[in-house]
């Protein structure tokens, strides 16, 4: 009897070294850090959605399949093109990064599928974009509403992609390109800017030193007007008497010429001893 067995034993061997052989590399799968698997049951109801495979290698009959997916953060790159609100042509270079949510990829193969980022990711980027940058002038864009035009498009994302099982982590405007055309009147209105400011400090400068000189004729004209209410005739003729004392008082020898009326002073000219 125990030899009986013998061959069937044999015939399991040698059947399941075949299977390993045509087999053996659909059989299993090695999941890789940041990855999560998800089964295809292909004699089944297809993927199950509610079960997700971890790290490492995972066994599974041959007739059936493991779908990987990447659930790190990925970045995709776009550039959208719209017209802001006044109908000027307004371009956002853009990166998106986003990442599935890994508890929920078998939902996420069954409704959508492995290629989600050009399937879902860049249409949706695109209308949500389009949609905000028509709301603003290419002026705001580029200037004090770069941000609010960020902030917005990522809400937008965010909101609307979580209901494909994806989760937008950012948003990021790496440039924001305008025509030629008004990339020439913004320089030309920021020079024309300029040019104001510093016209602006000339005539303020002027209009300082123009101060400052009224501010001392001024007071040349009130200096003067004090000197002509304090020196008086009498005051200068005070003052002549107190010359003439003082040059007669002095040891020299003078010559006195006596003035031709009631107030002139004498006039006394100096000579050697």
């Amino acid at each position: 009897m125990e030899n009986q067995g013998l061959p069937r034993v044999l015939v399991f061997v040698l059947v399941g070294v075949l299977v390993l052989f045509l087999f053996g590399s659909q059989m299993y799968t090695v999941i890789q850090p940041g990855e999560r698997g998800v089964m295809y049951y292909s004699l089944g109801d297809g993927v199950e959605p509610n079960k997700t495979y971890g790290e490492g290698i995972q066994f599974f009959l041959p007739w059936n399949k493991m779908i990987v997916y990447n659930v790190k953060k990925q970045t995709l790159s776009q550039k959208v093109a719209g017209k802001d609100i006044n109908e000027v042509q307004c371009a956002l270079d853009m990166n998106v990064i986003y990442h599935p949510y890994p508890e929920k990829i078998g939902y996420l193969e069954r409704e959508i599928g492995s290629s989600y980022s050009s399937g879902i990711i860049k249409p949706k980027l695109k209308d949500i974009a389009l949609s905000v940058i028509n709301k603003y002038t290419y002026d705001d864009i580029i200037s004090s509403k770069k941000d609010v035009v960020k902030d917005e498009i990522q809400k937008m994302m965010k909101d609307s992609l979580s209901d494909y099982h994806i989760d937008i982590n950012e948003i990021l405007i790496n440039d924001i390109i305008i025509s030629p055309e008004i990339e020439r009147a913004i320089q030309e209105k920021v020079e024309a800017e300029q040019l104001a400011l510093k016209q602006k400090y000339v005539i303020e400068k002027e209009e300082q030193e123009k101060v400052r000189k009224r501010i001392e004729a001024e007071g040349i004209a009130d200096f003067q007007d004090i000197v002509n209410q304090t020196i008086t005739p009498e005051l200068l003729r005070w003052k002549g008497v107190e010359a003439t004392e003082k040059l007669a008082s002095s040891p020299n020898a003078k010559v006195i010429v006596i003035g031709n009326g009631d107030g002139d002073l004498p006039i006394i000219l100096g000579g050697d001893n």
